[in-house]
């Protein structure tokens, strides 16, 4: 990914989170996987979003869904062994515009006609993974037939992204030590980690598991909270960017992230 295109991603992350927090700061409650799900039905028109998780048999469930009929159609999914949301959970991204076309009443022969009865006429899958290893699936539901576009499938996967940051951190991965155990860390902290984890992770082009990780570390070798320095990473007064070797960090060897804190060029401290 080039400068530019980097900087874009970068702002649909923003824009993405922004709209997740938002959901959450208007109930008053805590960050959770319903409010990134909500936010995603809204952002890309469509009828309700559903997740699907891999238990430790390898198994894909379904855990939660928002929108009529996607409680339904996810169940269904899950009881046939067939649907966009089955098949990206091995096979990757999974876009199935119309589910009335020949190709989806072939490959899914029995959930996709149960799709179309029920009003639903596209389905997106997009796997929620940490490297090789999938997490689950976030499935998106349309009312209408017709593809995402560039624009809404970019973002979709964002939404992917930060579907995964929410689950790491609810199985207890972002946590830094004694002081930063899960129950213990504000809600507004929380979100501010999930948010600079998939900014940090459009910086240098890395699964937001291994920003999570660069965060983390980031934070142990420089003798910081994890929280702070989330909260200078979505101030953008620190930015994560990788060497000319194509790692992060030079100082002390430790080839991990960015150092020395650095301001971000694009977006001066105390500017807009």
């Amino acid at each position: 990914m080039d400068g530019r295109g980097r900087l874009c991603a970068e702002h649909r992350a923003d824009h993405v989170w922004g709209a997740i927090l938002e959901r959450a700061r208007a109930e008053g409650a805590d960050l959770s996987l319903r409010h990134v799900l909500e936010a995603c039905a809204v952002a890309l028109g469509a009828a309700g979003c559903g997740l699907s998780v891999v238990g430790a048999s390898g198994a894909r469930e379904p855990v939660l869904s928002v929108g009529a009929l996607c409680e339904e159609l996810e169940e269904l999914q899950f009881t046939l062994g067939q649907g966009p949301g089955v098949d990206a959970s091995g096979d990757g991204v999974v876009l199935a515009p119309d589910l009335a076309a020949g190709f989806a009443t072939r490959r899914w022969p029995v959930f996709a006609p149960a799709a179309v009865q029920r009003g639903v006429r596209g389905l997106f899958a997009f796997p929620v993974a940490a490297g090789a290893a999938r997490v689950g699936v976030l499935d998106v539901y349309r009312r209408d037939a017709g593809d995402l576009g560039d624009a809404r499938l970019s973002t979709a996967l964002a939404y992917a992204d930060a579907v995964l940051v929410v689950v790491l951190d609810e199985r207890g991965s972002v946590g830094t030590g004694p002081d930063q155990f899960r129950g213990g860390m504000l809600p507004e902290r929380r979100a501010e980690v999930h948010q600079a984890a998939g900014m940090v992770s459009v910086q240098l082009s890395v699964e937001v598991s291994e920003a999570l990780v660069r965060l983390r570390a980031y934070a142990y070798v420089h003798e910081r909270r994890l929280a702070e320095v989330a909260a200078d990473v979505v101030a953008r007064r620190l930015r994560f960017t990788p060497d000319r070797r194509g790692m992060n960090d030079t100082a002390a060897g430790n080839g991990m992230m960015d150092a020395p804190p650095h301001p971000d060029p694009d977006h001066p401290e105390g500017g807009a």
